[in-house]
């Protein structure tokens, strides 16, 4: 059974020079639930998913937190409720590990004792070595540095995480490694999720839901088994034909 939603978008759109780039209306992510916007590049889904976050302004329509509206303008109390992730990182990097993690809290006014204790929950739950948190993002792996930034957008434990490519830059042993430590933490804190991806096989493995999205609109919203089984047009059997034949899957 279902949450109530958590995330809803309603007649959002949003244009750049006159071109559309996202078109999308009664998208809804309810609580608990693991949401991958997957597309071809250039199919909206990075700019869908910076709307959701309030990174960007719709030019119509609205994205609303627990009926909260969601806007470039909103304050640091519904900033707190949602956590972001980059494919980079976007570590400061004139920050140790550490600083960069706690690095919300401090500015949240957290005292020494409380931000300590939950450095070492998050530390032991995204399996970062705690004699890498006084060293600088260059003197750590680049899936380090991911989970240094997966602390840092749960140290104030949002309602709502989303994650932009996060493992787009990491060579497979590492990205298949922080995959699975990924899913095991979402599955063990029961946040909702928005994670963007362009790959068909990681979409479905984190995925309760996936969105496919084709220049600018929603194409088909389903579990990754429907969008198999019952595709909504044939733009989802090319792209999924496409996909298979990229990973050497066979028909």
């Amino acid at each position: 059974m279902r949450l109530d939603p958590v995330l809803t978008l309603d007649d959002l759109s949003k244009s750049f020079a006159g071109k559309t780039a996202v078109r999308v209306s009664g998208l809804k992510a309810p609580a608990g639930e693991t949401l991958v916007l997957i597309g071809a590049s250039g199919s909206g889904k990075s700019t869908l998913l910076r709307l959701m976050a309030g990174l960007l302004s719709p030019d119509a329509g609205t994205v609303s937190l627990g009926g909260t509206p969601v806007t470039t303008a909103a304050g640091p109390e519904l900033r707190r409720r949602m956590g972001y992730v980059i494919q980079d990182g976007g570590l400061f990097p004139h920050l140790t590990a550490r600083g960069n993690a706690t690095l919300g809290a401090r500015h949240a006014g957290w005292d020494a004792g409380r931000i300590d204790s939950r450095l070492q929950e998050l530390t032991r739950l995204t399996k970062f070595p705690a004699d890498g948190l006084d060293r600088y993002p260059a003197q750590i792996s680049g899936g380090q540095r991911q989970r240094v930034s997966l602390m840092r957008a749960l140290f104030l434990d949002p309602e709502i995480l989303f994650l932009d490519e996060p493992l787009g830059a990491l060579d497979p042993l590492i990205r298949s490694d922080l995959q699975r430590d990924l899913r095991e933490i979402f599955r063990r804190l029961n946040k909702t999720v928005v994670l963007v991806t362009h790959d068909l096989a990681e979409a479905r493995y984190f995925a309760d839901r996936i969105v496919l999205l084709h220049e600018g609109r929603v194409v088909q919203v389903g579990a990754p088994r429907e969008l198999e089984e019952q595709p909504a047009e044939e733009f989802v059997t090319t792209f999924l034909r496409a996909q298979r034949r990229l990973h050497g899957e066979e028909e």
